[in-house]
């Protein structure tokens, strides 16, 4: 079994008889919007998906880019690249700007009071204008030769991340722009050699939330971890898909397999 993934888990499972707060993910919310039954088998039965293998290059380039602006946040000055898409803002100096960036550990949290549900999340980044707000910011890297936006599946699920990210913000008690950006960095293909080097090009995308989908589907969640009964699948879960898929072909190798021996 790889060291990466336990199939079982006992910690952090959904429990309907505890009073304390029910402590939930941005992602775990995401894991919700697009398939209802594998949240349900990770949150309240404790067998979680398995994980996508670390992205090391992604994680080099975030790291990298939070050291840059971080140089700019001490210095209250703006960054090349603000200057470049003409925002008038600098990186935000708070002294919770490294507990809200440890996405595993701490982030930024909200107890949502119709629900019990302790909402988190972790940011890469927050800028402020003259104005006061706060700009939600997110990196992103990839490496593709289309233009690169925010339409589609992919874009979706990067537009909810910003809303949640919004959202507790302003449940936390800031003013929070309704515009965030995402740093996209997008390493080139078409370079003549890799010469032990890679370049990139870095595009700024807006991203104007509006995150009044959220507690619908906070409350849509709760009653969900509440029943005990699991709830249909996703309709485009690959995940569901597969695994139905493999009970079926079990259930006809076993159909075949008692045939056979009925003929004999």
């Amino acid at each position: 079994m790889s060291e990466y993934y336990k199939p079982r888990k006992t910690r952090g499972l959904f429990d309907p008889r505890s009073e304390e707060p029910y402590r939930i993910s941005r992602s775990k919310i995401d894991l919700f919007v697009e398939c209802p039954l594998c949240f349900y088998l990770d949150a309240r039965l404790g067998v979680a998906r398995p994980p996508s293998y670390p992205l090391t290059l992604n994680v080099a380039v975030d790291e990298l880019l939070k050291k840059e602006f971080d140089t700019h946040r001490v210095a209250k000055t703006r960054h090349p690249f603000m200057e470049t898409y003409k925002i008038d803002a600098v990186p935000f100096d708070h002294p919770k700007m490294e507990e809200w960036r440890d996405s595993l550990r701490r982030g930024i949290e909200f107890v949502h009071p119709e629900t019990n549900l302790s909402v988190r999340g972790g940011v890469d980044d927050v800028w402020v204008n003259p104005k006061g707000e706060l700009i939600i910011v997110d990196y992103k890297a990839t490496s593709k030769r289309d233009e690169i936006t925010l339409e589609g599946k992919l874009g979706a699920q990067y537009k909810r991340q910003m809303e949640v990210y919004q959202w507790l913000f302003r449940q936390n008690g800031f003013k929070v722009s309704p515009t965030g950006y995402f740093v996209y960095v997008n390493g080139n293909k078409d370079a003549e050699a890799f010469d032990k080097k890679l370049e990139f090009n870095v595009v700024l995308l807006p991203c104007k939330g509006d995150p009044s989908w959220l507690e619908p589907v906070l409350l849509k969640l709760k009653q969900t971890l509440l029943s005990g009964t699991p709830p249909a699948p996703g309709a485009d879960c690959d995940f569901c898909a597969y695994r139905k898929a493999a009970r079926d072909v079990q259930v006809d190798a076993k159909n075949t397999a008692k045939n056979k021996k009925l003929k004999l």
